[in-house]
């Protein structure tokens, strides 16, 4: 690495010791001594300036002199500018914009589905939330997963730790006789929390399906949900962590507009972006606000060597190529693993398969819930994660119809083929409505369960597939005929479906997935396999 191995980290370190106030602890030792220990070596000048990220008075004779104005937990999404800002303040900015705690998509889309106006300005995200029927279920189910939370205990469990700013992933080791330590090495138990809820990919990469019940055949998580075995992620099988894949743009989002609004324009990684390598930068060409990233390449960087990155410009730091061969360097165990290039060999309909994503392929199951019913009672009590605090009103959730097979297919806004799952079959009740609002809404989804590619018929003669749902799909001379397997619900579907043989297409909203349209069905049903009606060979 030469002139780039050090420079970086050392600017950001002396820049946070110009901002420190020097023997800024005076007292805080006399009581909190063993906090000296367990810093990272990235943050062990503070270990001396206890009130540089603490705040408080460490200057005072008495512990309520002292503690007056301590941020306890210092990192939060309230603290992080004043804490976290002097040194990583477009990170911070990055955070603040994000996903993970703006959640402006699932405000905007929940609004929709619940029939009101989703845009409302100064108020479309988690942390400036109205009291709409919508924005009440996301009061009271849905934002306890958002970086806004503030977090109220230290504890290190991988099932109910949610929020707490920058310090609800940076925090992986503790112990009650030393500080906690702060670590870019984030593991997949900071991700778990939140990330095994909703389309649950915690759950699926290490391969763990919920089920509606616990069985004899079936584990239990320790907030009580049951969940079978199905295969894990071939990632995971390799151990590979998550922020393998996950870059910082991905995990830390970015303050540079255009501002994300859903995942898929939040996401910076790609299945391309390792396994068929086509866009590299030098360490000339190294973006700034990634500097101090070239300190942590992990293998020697010879004078003009190529690095991959994304398309976003992001560094693939721990990934090195060495002629044709590209290799994975591990970031929290430091070891290497062959990535697997693509071959064109291996995708001889590579053609005729342009408009699919590598996961609509790949994916060997996706969770899907067919059955929803929401109910809100305003006689109850429940905790307002905006509020922060018990208030009236209850929203009380029942699911059914779980199953974890290979997901239905749809496209995307970039006319692209993507798996998808029903984001919500469900009837809605609320007591101020004349009648209950019924909702049927399938979304994009990246199930994280890589595997081997699904057969011909699994999409070329799959009901489940082409949208229609479990049944009977049968041909009769040239026309198709499908028999639903489930009851029909009251928009004239099937319960696990989102379109219909021969349907009309109907003009969806921008930016939505959409059902494949009558042409796109027939065209599937076409395709001639190895041998018809049963599985072909998998490409």
């Amino acid at each position: 690495m030469g002139k780039y191995d050090f420079l970086p980290r050392l600017l950001i370190l002396l820049a946070c010791l110009l901002a420190v106030p020097q023997a800024a602890n005076a007292g805080c030792l006399d009581c909190h001594r063993e906090m000296q220990r367990g810093f990272t070596a990235a943050h062990a000048a503070f270990a001396e300036n206890c009130v540089q990220c603490h705040a408080g008075d460490a200057g005072a004779e008495t512990e309520t002199g002292a503690h007056r104005g301590l941020i306890a937990f210092p990192g939060d999404m309230e603290s992080a500018q004043q804490v976290c800002g002097d040194c990583h303040g477009d990170k911070v900015d990055g955070v603040t914009h994000s996903l993970m705690h703006t959640g402006k998509g699932m405000v905007s889309t929940t609004r929709r589905v619940f029939g009101e106006i989703a845009d409302r300005p100064g108020h479309n995200d988690l942390q400036h939330l109205t009291h709409s029927p919508a924005d009440s279920l996301l009061r009271k189910l849905c934002a306890s997963c958002h970086l806004g939370q503030v977090k109220t205990a230290h504890r290190l469990d991988a099932t109910f730790d949610r929020g707490g700013g920058c310090l609800a992933c940076h925090i992986n080791d503790q112990s009650s006789r030393t500080h906690p330590a702060l670590t870019a090495q984030v593991n997949d138990a900071r991700c778990f929390g939140c990330h095994s809820r909703s389309s649950r990919i915690s759950l699926n990469y290490a391969g763990l399906a919920e089920t509606a019940t616990t069985t004899a055949d079936t584990n239990q998580l320790a907030d009580g949900r049951g969940v079978e075995f199905r295969p894990a992620d071939r990632h995971h099988a390799a151990g590979m962590a998550c922020i393998d894949c996950h870059t910082e743009r991905d995990l830390m989002g970015t303050a540079t507009a255009p501002l994300p609004s859903n995942q898929k324009q939040a996401v910076d990684i790609r299945c391309e972006d390792c396994h068929r390598i086509t866009r590299t930068i030098s360490p000339t060409q190294w973006p700034p606000a990634y500097r101090a990233l070239l300190s942590r390449i992990p293998y020697p960087v010879e004078t003009g060597a190529r690095i991959p990155a994304t398309a976003n410009g992001t560094p693939l730091w721990h990934i090195e190529l060495q002629g044709d061969t590209a290799w994975l360097h591990r970031k929290l165990t430091g070891d290497r693993l062959r990535i697997p290039p693509y071959r064109d060999s291996d995708h001889p309909l590579a053609q005729e398969h342009r408009r699919l994503t590598c996961t609509s392929c790949h994916s060997q199951w996706a969770p899907q819930c067919y059955g929803c019913h929401l109910h809100y009672d305003k006689a109850g009590e429940q905790y307002d994660h905006a509020d922060r605090k018990i208030t009236a009103g209850i929203w009380k959730e029942k699911r059914s119809n779980i199953t974890n097979g290979l997901p239905p297919l749809g496209v995307n806004a970039d006319n692209r083929i993507v798996p998808v799952i029903p984001g919500m079959i469900m009837e809605i009740t609320h007591p101020d409505w004349p009648e209950p609002r019924f909702v049927r809404r399938f979304q994009a989804t990246e199930p994280h369960t890589t595997g081997a590619a699904r057969g011909c018929a699994s999409c070329h003669r799959s009901s489940t597939a082409l949208g229609l749902g479990q049944g009977h799909l049968q041909r009769n001379g040239k026309q198709w005929t499908y028999r639903p397997g489930m009851e029909i619900l009251q928009d004239g579907l099937s319960a696990d479906a989102w379109t219909r043989i021969g349907h009309a297409d109907e003009p969806i909203e921008p930016m939505a997935t959409r059902p494949f349209t009558r042409q796109e069905i027939e065209r599937i049903l076409a395709v001639t396999l190895p041998t018809d009606g049963q599985p072909g060979e998998k490409h």
